[in-house]
């Protein structure tokens, strides 16, 4: 079904088995690091209550802020997709980038270049220590699948953990159509 190779650049899926965990279920990941040391990835299906200007009130912007994960959760992340337009740009995959200069993203923004279809924040990430996230796997915690969005940015909300799901199959469509809180079934 899914990938069993981590690496940089590929989606993480949650399986149905993460019910209780408020950070995860139902989660869509971008990994944006892999290495001997551990990962990183951001939750790209989460939106959070907050929109840029609410944490920068100097930037008048109403995009969105998604939560990225549970670990540093008072830090502000981005990715996007114009490395051209951000100098100190880190590739995650064709067409994917992570941080770069905030200064250049802030006059970007102002001047209305940067919008939802080529930039995302994140309040957190997501972390896994040394070989937690291939112990996850082998435990069934996750799928990985290649990231086959022509546009990652379009990954927006819970349908899209769905869609993935969807695609799966199987006993995963029964999943992806039920309740969150089965207790509503």
């Amino acid at each position: 079904m899914g990938l069993k190779e981590i690496t940089k650049g590929k989606l993480l899926i949650a399986e149905p088995s993460i019910l209780n965990d408020s950070s995860f279920n139902r989660s869509v990941i971008l990994l944006s690091e892999h290495n001997d040391e551990g990962s990183i990835g951001f939750i790209m299906n989460k939106p959070s209550e907050y929109i840029l200007s609410d944490l920068i009130p100097e930037i008048p912007s109403d995009l969105i802020i998604y939560n990225g994960g549970p670990v540093s959760k008072e830090n502000l992340y981005f990715i996007h997709s114009v490395p051209q337009l951000i100098p100190d740009s880190i590739k995650i995959a064709n067409n994917i980038f992570w941080g770069g200069n905030f200064d250049t993203v802030q006059e970007l923004l102002s001047n209305n270049i940067l919008n939802e279809n080529n930039i995302r924040f994140f309040l957190g990430y997501s972390g896994w220590s040394k070989n937690q996230l291939q112990d996850e796997l082998d435990t069934t915690s996750w799928v990985v699948i290649e990231n086959q969005h022509k546009n990652l940015f379009d990954i927006s909300d819970q349908s899209s953990w769905k869609d993935q799901l969807m695609k799966f199959g199987g006993e995963y469509k029964i999943w992806a159509n039920a309740p969150e809180d089965f207790s509503l079934n």
